[in-house]
């Protein structure tokens, strides 16, 4: 017996979408009878051959027993439907760059004002727009980048097989340089003289959080793979917890970027509150380990 992922009905005979993944009892079998992507853009022939990037076919070819999309559509067919794993690569790759190849190689010594320039976002060159980005896939740690990868790695494609691989990308990207840019510049404003820099994706995958929060605040979750507990729960105390810190201690208390954490959740429930004003559903049960409290959203400024 499995749960339809549109309405929750437990059914005998559940029927897989084979367009979106999902399951779904004899009244949402349809594809026209559930929000799936897959429809969005079903009727342009062309993106079934185009850059391979087309969310139009989005669910094409997903097959594989990792989940990852290996349909047709051109040399960038791989990417459509698998932007979290090859966020997931990009961090990993980065965070090797990081404190390996960077001091062995080219011999850029960590916590020097050339690393940072490269890594992070600080107050001391906030206009250096490649750290937009390079700060997002950046991380302080090894626990950083782990608690980061467990929770992207769950809700991640959730999210992505929702909204389609081109949107998933564009949130991911802006949401983690504005949540940067929000801690930046609040620290340039609060303390002029200070050197402050951030590098991480929890901002990013704070608004992940907040759009599956508003799609449906009910998912159960597993914190640590032991803890039930309502993804609405789980957020209200990351919101709470991370606020509370912040009036307490300042905007960078402990080492962490909480305003950053706080402004990406805050753009994922208003996305999120868009998506569902389109129709956009998630599904019912989620288990993973990290989310919610302090631990599941690590995100780091020195």
């Amino acid at each position: 017996m499995a749960q339809c992922d549109e309405c929750g009905q437990h059914e005998n005979m559940p029927y897989k979408c084979r367009m979106c993944g999902n399951t779904f009892c004899g009244d949402h079998r349809l594809p026209e009878n559930h929000s799936c992507p897959g429809l969005n853009e079903w009727n342009d022939p062309k993106g079934v051959f185009d850059s391979g990037f087309d969310d139009s076919v989005n669910q094409q070819g997903r097959n594989s027993s990792f989940g990852i999309n290996t349909g047709t559509g051109g040399p960038l067919a791989y990417f459509r439907g698998n932007m979290t794993f090859v966020f997931l690569g990009l961090m990993w790759l980065t965070f090797i760059f990081q404190y390996g190849i960077a001091p062995l190689l080219l011999g850029i010594s960590t916590n020097s004002l050339e690393w940072f320039n490269l890594f992070t976002l600080n107050t001391a060159n906030p206009f250096y727009v490649w750290t937009w980005v390079t700060s997002v896939f950046a991380h302080g740690g090894f626990g950083h980048i782990a608690i980061n990868s467990i929770v992207l790695y769950f809700f991640g494609p959730l999210v992505e097989r929702r909204i389609g691989s081109k949107k998933f990308t564009v949130m991911f990207l802006v949401t983690g340089a504005l949540a940067g840019l929000a801690q930046v510049w609040a620290t340039i404003l609060t303390d002029p003289g200070a050197f402050v820099p951030v590098l991480g994706a929890s901002g990013a995958i704070a608004a992940i959080m907040g759009v599956m929060t508003v799609l449906n605040p009910n998912l159960r979750i597993y914190i640590y793979f032991i803890l039930p507990m309502p993804l609405w729960i789980a957020t209200l105390l990351f919101a709470i917890y991370s606020a509370f810190v912040s009036v307490s201690g300042g905007i960078g208390a402990g080492g962490v970027a909480q305003l950053a954490h706080l402004t990406g959740l805050g753009l994922g429930l208003l996305y999120g509150a868009k998506l569902k004003r389109d129709g956009e559903r998630a599904p019912q049960e989620l288990q993973f380990g990290g989310g919610g409290g302090r631990g599941g959203m690590g995100g780091r400024r020195f």
